[in-house]
């Protein structure tokens, strides 16, 4: 399918978790952002591009609250169902699609958008609503794949970037108006890949200060 396309998340919502290798990314994701980024219990997180919540779910105990924004209905409820089932109190989810109209409202002290950005065509202006609705000494951390020549996804259907220079993506931060921009190995991934070999893929953790 062409990229142009939009991937329908919600008929894979119910069984996402089911992959370790995801399980695991939103580990070592969340184990960078603590490392990097100094948590505490009077922060608001937005999670931007949430899916199931695996990364907020890591996140929530050091934190005030966490809001879970998606496209996809589908992963939010599972996100909320999971939150119920374990009397998170901290947690809620937000429906957002920029195709929509919508735009993001709110202050926060730190947003984390995690394997989300390459879904997305036009990065910028992202950043720039991201650096609006990050308060004040807030910070802003993105997790995506280093440049990986389209071997990552099976599915191509809304994938609009094969990776990021982490350069390029951090002078983007700076242009967004982030200060103490900084570009860190997350963790890495190896998968099954389309000719049948496994193959390595790197994740980079990008934090930025406003």
């Amino acid at each position: 399918m062409p990229k142009e396309e939009l991937r329908n998340f919600d008929k894979d919502a119910a069984t996402w978790d089911e992959n370790p290798r995801r399980v695991k990314m939103a580990n070592d994701i969340a184990a960078s952002i603590a490392e990097h980024i100094p948590l505490t219990p009077q922060m608001n997180v937005l999670d931007f591009g949430c899916g199931t919540g695996l990364l907020s779910m890591e996140l929530h105990p050091h934190v005030r609250s966490i809001t879970g924004m998606d496209s996809s209905p589908g992963m939010l409820d599972v996100f909320a169902a999971k939150a119920a089932q374990r009397s998170i109190a901290n947690i809620c989810t937000k429906y957002f699609n920029a195709d929509e109209g919508h735009l993001l409202a709110g202050s926060y002290d730190l947003i984390v958008c995690s394997m989300a950005l390459h879904h997305m065509p036009d990065i910028q202006p992202v950043l720039n609503q991201f650096y609006a609705s990050t308060a004040i000494g807030g910070y802003l951390c993105i997790a995506d794949l280093d440049p990986e020549k389209g071997r990552f996804h099976e599915d191509h259907t809304g994938v609009f970037h094969d990776g990021f220079e982490r350069e390029t993506l951090s002078a983007a931060f700076i242009k967004a108006g982030y200060k103490n921009v900084q570009a860190v190995i997350a963790t890495e991934v190896v998968k099954p890949v389309a000719d049948g070999a496994a193959d390595r893929f790197s994740i980079f953790l990008i934090s930025g200060k406003k």
